[in-house]
């Protein structure tokens, strides 16, 4: 996977048109209940965001970019939740990890709206803290707004994070 996230990396920087697609498409499966169980992008986010300072990249269309993936991938995943309800479970991959989407549920039952935030930042949760709003039908309007507030906030942290790391790098670089 790490070498999946520097040839992304190494692709956005020679070719920095498509960052923002790049960076929708990334924050999309990873937010979306069943890819993101496959193909953690997270890695690859935290990278393109280390290319925002070297290299020039506007950090505004990647930062909207990401958030708006991010919030679809979640709008989807409520989605499915809340049309296949029950039926989920037995849909590959997460047939193969029957702890996941109990968890979710028990995460969603216990913090209610605000676990949709606190989902977002962590991996198995992001997964299935959506599939399961949806499944026990968290009201829609709530489950948006914090749905986009969210990637709006996870957007950023990933992206500058790595912006962070890359200027702390380069300092190092010239000072060692």
């Amino acid at each position: 996977m790490e070498g999946f996230a520097h040839a992304l990396a190494d692709f956005v920087r020679d070719r920095q048109a498509w960052a923002a697609p790049i960076v929708l498409l990334l924050a999309f499966g990873e937010s979306l209940a069943f890819i993101s169980l496959l193909i953690p992008a997270w890695g690859a986010l935290v990278a393109i965001g280390a290319l925002i300072g070297v290299s020039g990249i506007n950090f505004f269309p990647i930062w909207i970019a990401g958030s708006i993936g991010a919030a679809l991938g979640d709008w989807l995943s409520y989605w499915f939740g809340y049309r296949y309800k029950e039926q989920v479970a037995q849909i590959w991959p997460l047939s193969r990890y029957p702890e996941i989407l109990p968890r979710g549920e028990a995460f969603v039952r216990r913090w209610g709206v605000p676990s949709i935030f606190i989902g977002r930042f962590f991996g198995p949760l992001r997964a299935s803290v959506p599939l399961a709003a949806g499944i026990f039908e968290m009201p829609y309007w709530q489950f948006q707004i914090a749905n986009f507030i969210s990637a709006l906030v996870w957007a950023a942290a990933l992206l500058l994070f790595g912006d962070v790391m890359a200027k702390i790098m380069e300092w190092l670089w010239r000072f060692l």
